[in-house]
C-alpha cells in the first residue's frame, strides 16, 4: 500500500500549513492501527471488514477523516468471524483524525510536558503525541486490557513505545502529568476525581463531558480547582466504561414509552428531532434534567422520538414530517415538556448559553458552569 501519500492529503486535509500537528498526521500509518473495523451494512446491522483483504477499501478508510469502530458490545473487530453481527453500541473506535487533533491543540501541549491519553482506543492520539513529543513523555491509559496491549504492540512497530496503562479511570488513575487529554467522555461527579487527581497543579485537562458534546478545558490551580470555559466546538467521544461494556440500557422503561398511553397526551409545540444527533439540545438536556438516554426511529415521513430517566419518566412524542407531534409521558419528570422548555430557550434568544460558559470543576468532580446571570452544578 502506498500509505504515505494518502497520510498527506489526510494531513492537509485536517490540519493547517503551518500546523505542528501536520507531519505527526502525514507521517503516522494510520492503516497499521485499525486492520479491521465494524461498518454498517445496507440493513443497518454491523458488518466486519478486513483490511488486510481488501486494501483499496482499507486505505480509503483509514484515510479519511472518519471514525473507525473497532469493538462493539464485547466483540472486538480483531477477534470477529466474517459472518458475525455483534448487537449493543459501539465500545472503542480509531477517532476522527480531525478531532484527534483539535483535543491535541485544546491540550496546549509543549515539548518536554507529560501527556496522559485517557482513551487509547486505536492508539491514534498517542501515535501522534509520541512523533511530536517524543514517546518518553507520553502515557496512554484504557480500561480495556485488550486495547493498551494491541495498540502498544503496533505502536512499538511503528517505532514507538509510550507507557501503557491498563485501568479504570473512574478509580484510579495512576502517576501524575502535566496535560490530560481525554478522547472518552468523563461524567462529572465521584467518577471525575482520579483524574483530577493525576494532574499536577498548572497542568492543563481538555475532555468532553459524559452525554454532552461539550468539550471542557481548564487550568489546575493549587487549591485544586480546574477552572476554564466550554469550548466553542463540540464532540461526540463515547462514554467512559468500568466493565468490559456498557451497562444494561433502560429496556424497559424504553419499552413502556413505545407500547403505552402514558399518564398525559398533548400535542406538542416543535417537531419531532433526533435528540441523540441535536447535539447542543443534547448538551442542555443532560445539564438539565442528567441521566436521560433517547432514542429515535424514522419510517418514511413518520419520526418517533423516545426520552427515558431513570427516576422512571419516559415521553415518547410521533409525527409526519414536520407537523405538530403527539406526545404521551409518564413519571415524576414531563421529559418532553423539559425538553420543549430548553427548545423555547433557543427560539427566544437564538442560543444556549453552554458553548463559551466558564467552568470550575472542584476536586469533588462536580462541574460549575456559569455564563452571565446563568448557573449550574452537574455531578453534585
Amino acid at each position: 500500500m502506498n500509505w504515505q501519500s494518502k497520510a498527506t492529503a489526510l494531513a492537509d486535509l485536517v490540519t493547517d500549513p503551518d500546523s505542528r500537528w501536520l507531519a505527526p498526521v502525514a507521517r503516522v500509518p494510520r492503516h497499521e492501527l485499525v486492520p479491521r473495523w465494524w461498518d454498517r451494512d445496507g440493513s443497518g446491522q454491523w458488518a466486519l471488514r478486513d483490511g488486510p483483504s481488501a486494501p483499496e477499501a482499507w486505505a480509503a478508510a483509514a484515510y479519511s477523516d472518519r471514525s473507525l469502530v473497532t469493538r462493539v458490545g464485547t466483540l472486538h473487530a480483531d477477534d470477529a468471524n466474517p459472518d458475525d453481527r455483534p448487537k449493543g453500541k459501539p465500545t472503542s473506535s480509531a477517532t476522527h483524525p480531525s478531532l484527534v487533533v483539535r483535543m491535541l491543540r485544546h491540550g496546549r501541549l509543549g515539548a518536554g510536558l507529560s501527556l496522559l491519553d485517557l482513551g487509547t482506543g486505536a492508539g491514534g492520539l498517542t501515535a501522534y503525541a509520541s512523533y511530536r513529543l517524543g514517546d518518553r513523555n507520553v502515557t496512554s491509559l484504557d480500561v480495556d486490557p485488550y486495547l493498551v496491549r494491541t495498540a502498544g504492540e503496533r505502536l512499538a512497530a511503528m517505532g514507538f513505545q509510550p507507557k501503557m496503562i491498563t485501568s479504570d479511570a473512574t478509580a484510579h488513575v495512576p502517576g501524575s502529568y502535566d496535560r490530560i487529554v481525554c478522547t472518552v467522555a468523563l461524567a462529572p461527579g465521584p467518577g471525575l476525581r482520579p483524574v483530577l487527581g493525576a494532574l499536577q497543579p498548572g497542568g492543563r485537562l481538555a475532555t468532553a463531558l459524559a452525554r454532552t458534546s461539550l468539550i471542557v478545558t481548564g487550568w489546575k490551580h493549587h487549591n485544586g480547582d480546574v477552572v476554564g470555559r466550554v469550548e466553542p466546538d463540540t464532540a461526540g467521544f463515547m462514554l467512559t466504561r468500568s466493565g468490559d461494556d456498557y451497562p444494561p440500557t433502560l429496556a424497559e422503561l424504553f419499552a413502556l414509552a413505545r407500547d403505552t398511553e402514558g399518564e398525559s397526551r398533548s400535542t406538542g409545540r416543535y417537531p419531532v428531532v433526533d435528540v441523540a444527533n441535536a447535539w447542543e439540545l443534547r448538551s442542555m438536556l443532560e445539564v438539565t434534567a442528567p441521566g436521560i438516554e433517547v432514542g429515535y426511529e424514522s419510517s418514511g415521513r413518520e419520526r418517533t422520538a423516545y426520552l427515558v430517566h431513570p427516576d422512571g419518566s419516559w415521553a415518547r412524542a410521533s409525527a409526519e414530517w414536520i407537523d405538530p407531534p403527539e406526545v404521551h409521558q409518564s413519571g415524576p419528570q414531563k421529559l418532553w415538556s423539559v425538553l420543549e422548555r430548553i427548545r423555547n430557550r433557543l427560539n427566544a434568544e437564538g442560543t444556549l448559553p453552554l458553548l463559551g460558559a466558564n467552568v470550575r470543576i472542584t476536586p469533588d468532580g462536580v462541574c460549575h458552569l456559569s455564563r452571565g446571570q446563568w448557573h449550574t452544578s452537574m455531578g453534585a
